[in-house]
Parts: C-alpha cells; structure tokens; sequence
C-alpha cells in the first residue's frame, strides 16, 4: 500500500487521533504521541484509545469537504442529487457536482481523493492485528480480558466495513488493505480490487463484528456512537442492497439472494426490540443524537470537541437560526422537491374541457397541491414563503461564547443507520420480489405516522413501478439530507425521475462513480482512473 496512503505514517496517524482518559468516559478524549511505540498496547487504556482514535477518523472521513465546510457524506450521497437541493455558486465547484462535474480542482483535491479514508482503515488494520497479542495479564482493570479484546476487534472490524462501504459506492473498484504495515510509506503497491471483493470483504467484517459484540453498550455514554451487533446488521442490510443492484449495472433485475440476505439482517434488527420510532411530537430528538430510534451515529458534540463546526447544517442555517450568520445560505431547499414529494389531493376551480359536449365548462376539479400537515415538511424546512426555502432538521446550535452568540457549533450527530430507514428498506425488499400491495402498506405507514393527508395514501391498484417512484418519494422525505439519497436512486433506479445530468447511457458505464485524484497516481504505478472519467481529467 505504498503510496495509496503517502504522508500516512503509522505515528502520524496516531497523533490526530483522541485518545479516551477511560473506559467509562469513551469518547472523552486526550490526545498522546504514538500508537506506535512499544510502550503502547499495555493496557485496557491503550486498547480502548486506539479504538477512540479509530471513530475520531471516521469522523473526520464524514467531515472533511473541500475548503468549503462541505463534509463530504453529505456531499457523496446528497448533493449530486441537485434536485433536493441548490448549492449557490462561489467559484469552488461545489455546484459543479450537482450537474454531475466532478473535475473541478477543490473537488478532485478533496472528495476524489481516498487518503483519509484509509487512515481509517490503516487505524482498524492496526487494531486488529495488534489487540489479539495483548497478553489478557495486562488487562487486569477489566472484568473479562477475552470479551474486552473481542469488543474491541468487532468495533474495529465494523469501522473497516463501513469505511470500505462509502468507498465501493463513491468509486467502485477501490485497494483492498486488511494487513497492518508497519510502515505505510514502504509497503508495496497495490491496486485497485474489483467491487465484488471490497464487498465480501465488507460482508466478512459485518459478520464478524455481529459475532463478536453484544446488542447491548458498556456504558450509556456509548449508545449509538459505537457499534454494537444493531450497526453490523444495518450495514450489512445497505451492503446486500448495494450488492444485489449494483453489481451489474447493465441490468435491472436484482441478484434475489442479496435482497434475502438483506431482510434477514433487518429482521435481526426489528425483532431485538431495542429500537423504537420517535415519536413525531419529539421530532428533532431523532437528529440531535442518541434517540431510541438511533442505530448508529457519528458523534458530534461540540462539548466534546468533535468537529460541529463542519457539519452541513452550516451550509443551510441562517441569521434566524444561527446569530450572526448570512440572511442567504449557501445551500436552499428546491421548490420542486417540496412540491413532488409532499403532495395531497385537492380542490379549485378552472375551465374543463368536457369532451362529452364538446364544450368548456367552469368547474371543481383535483389538482395536487402542497401537503403542508406532513410532519417532515413543518419540522424540516422553513421559509417556505421565499424563492429559497431553509432546512432545519438539523439546528442544535450551541455557542462558546454564548453571551455574545458568537462561535456557534452544531451539535447533531451524523444519523448514519436509524430504524426508519430499516423499516422503510422492508418496502424496498418487497417490491423487488413483486409484492406490491406489501410496499404500499409500509408507505402507507410512514404517511400516515407523519401526518400526511388521506388523498396521499398509496390505492393497492398501483403498479409495481408506480409504487417504485412513490417509494423513491418517501425516502426522499423522511431521508432527506442524511446521506442516503443519491444511493437510493441509484439502486432503485429511480436516477430517471430526479436525476438529470445521470443518463441511462452514463449509468451503464457506471458514470456515477466519482474519479479519484490524479495526485494518487504519482506514488503509486499501479493505479488506474476510474473508467468513466478516463480521458477527462
């Protein structure tokens, strides 16, 4: 892996990394000069810093953007999906993703560039091959070395396989490192591996991680910001659907054992009975962070240091919302979203023409209209009377110097996995196996949970594909800005209905794969661009 991680030493690595005071506080972190050392990994201390370490650069993966606070899991699964919403033009390209241009210099430098990811990764490897040595005598602070070190390994295991999963749907073919190298710099050369292995190798870790943690957390300081048997199951539900959809491109039909595969690990999930929906009434606890409905989250507490002042909220929030801020955001939410996607019958009156007499006829007639008493659309968005509606889903603002409302931080975690998206996958599911009227009745669910009127409930005369593009709605709703759309569209492939720089012919050519930075292929001979954008950078 020489060079597919230049200027990543071991050393370095660890230095960025925030290291745990102790087991009870996890992500209360200091930092310390090396994991490399010989004096490290002597201690329960030792392993459990290394493992903080290891969430700190998922975090950063998540949060790094360009020069623009643009953290790139928004930006990946979001942005390029232009029609939820506008990125305004500042010159640093960021809007260019949104017509499918991905070649802008900050947008190569940075979210074509795989390097912080496989800190990421390096951090795992590191971990699990170093934790398993750890002589159980050194660990005499803890109850049970074996479950301690199995804790440990199983968290790491799940944050290789998800560093590895946003990879394979960002790029595809991506090198595939599971070995520690002592020194990054010197190891050999290594390219890319075909999709198909990244994701058995992602499934691997999944399994793994399921055997080896519990359902339950140490200590409630953990919930939901470390992985527990919940997160390996959702992910590895994301990975099946993933797998089944994308893994020939050139045809629609799934591979139905995935989307088997997919339900069981759902099912594991639902039937535990730790999880349950946020009640509408509270609904901003779902997105600042560790609500019952949370599966897994990316800490972000501004308490804590973790890195809010790059979350996307900054890119939407304005002077109403956060002091100080601009009166116009970078980003708006598009008209057109809101009137697709939240929609009911209703009434007025226009000239008909009645083809029965051959004449105009003023009358009452159905036309879709707004549905404003959907929950998603009063909680996530406001100024909704302006060309540039705002959303809020996320707008825990805390100020550091809250006299004066200045250096203000968004404390929402990242909601990578919660419950609503598995259940709202159980409709997925069944409409690739044909059972329509089964989707309907999960769609059907979701709206009306959320207030949505009676004329926007599904009929069971709908077709397959009609209901297809109404799931393809609701996701959009109740997963708005969360990271997940682009991908959604892409497996679904309702791409057609809302994507429109993501041709059926660039699809096939798997033209939604991101390039990667041409500066990685001075260090390493072995790398090829990705295929699409061969040519063209």
């Amino acid at each position: 892996m020489k060079r597919i991680i230049k200027n990543i030493v071991l050393c370095n690595v660890a230095i960025a990394i925030l290291l745990v005071s102790s087991c009870k506080d996890f992500l209360t972190e200091e930092p310390v000069n090396s994991t490399y050392s010989e004096a490290f990994w002597k201690s329960s201390r030792d392993l459990s810093s290394a493992l903080a370490g290891n969430y700190a650069l998922m975090r950063n993966v998540m949060n790094t953007g360009n020069w623009n606070p643009s953290p790139s899991y928004f930006m990946y699964g979001d942005a390029v999906a232009k029609q939820y919403f506008t990125i305004q033009y500042t010159g640093d390209g960021l809007e260019g993703i949104q017509n499918g241009d991905y070649t802008f210099q900050y947008n190569v430098e940075s979210f074509a560039d795989w390097r912080r990811f496989f800190k990421s990764i390096t951090m795992s490897n590191i971990i699990l091959n170093r934790v398993p040595k750890v002589d159980d005598a050194l660990l005499d602070d803890v109850a049970n070395p074996d479950k301690f070190k199995n804790k440990v390994m199983g968290e790491a295991h799940f944050l290789r396989a998800l560093a590895y999963f946003m990879m394979v749907r960002v790029w595809g073919d991506v090198p595939l490192v599971t070995q520690e190298y002592e020194d990054p710099i010197s190891a050999e050369e290594l390219p890319r591996s075909p999709k198909t292995d990244v994701m058995k190798q992602i499934e691997a870790d999944c399994l793994k991680a399921i055997e080896l943690l519990d359902w339950n957390y140490t200590s409630q300081n953990d919930a939901k910001v470390t992985a527990n048997k919940g997160s390996a199951q959702a992910l590895l539900a994301h990975l099946y659907l993933w797998r089944a959809t994308t893994t020939n491109v050139t045809v629609d039909q799934p591979i139905m054992a995935d989307i088997d595969k997919a339900e069981i690990a759902i099912n594991a999930i639902t039937a535990n009975g730790m999880y349950s929906l946020t009640d509408t009434a509270n609904y901003y606890n779902t997105f600042v962070g560790k609500s019952r409905e949370g599966i897994f989250e990316i800490a972000i507490n501004d308490d804590l240091r973790e890195g809010s002042n790059l979350h996307i909220a900054n890119m939407f929030l304005r002077t109403s919302q956060i002091a100080y801020y601009g009166t116009n955001s970078r980003c708006y939410v598009n008209s057109e979203y809101l009137s697709n996607h939240f929609y009911k019958m209703g009434k007025v009156w226009d000239w008909y023409w009645n083809s029965t007499i051959g004449e105009w006829e003023w009358r009452e007639g159905d036309v879709r209209v707004i549905d404003d008493g959907d929950v998603r659309y009063r909680k996530n968005f406001t100024d909704l009377d302006t060309e540039r509606p705002t959303c809020i889903k996320y707008h825990n603002v805390k100020y550091r110097n809250a006299a004066q409302k200045q250096d203000a931080f968004i404390s929402n975690n990242i909601i990578v996995f919660r419950l609503s998206d598995m259940m709202l996958l159980k409709a997925e599911i069944a409409l690739y196996r044909g059972n329509t009227r089964a989707a309907i009745d999960i769609i059907n669910s979701f709206r009306k949970r959320n207030g949505a009127d009676p004329t926007a409930m599904l009929a069971n005369t709908l077709t397959n594909d009609e209901v297809f593009y109404e799931y393809a709605l609701e996701r959009g709703k109740e997963m708005y800005l969360e990271g997940h759309i682009m991908f959604d569209l892409i497996r679904t492939r309702q791409y057609k209905n809302f994507v429109g720089w993501l041709s059926e012919s660039r699809f096939k050519q798997e033209g939604f794969y991101w390039p990667i930075n041409p500066a990685l292929f001075k260090n390493n001979n072995k790398l090829v661009q990705t295929s699409y954008w061969r040519g063209k950078l």
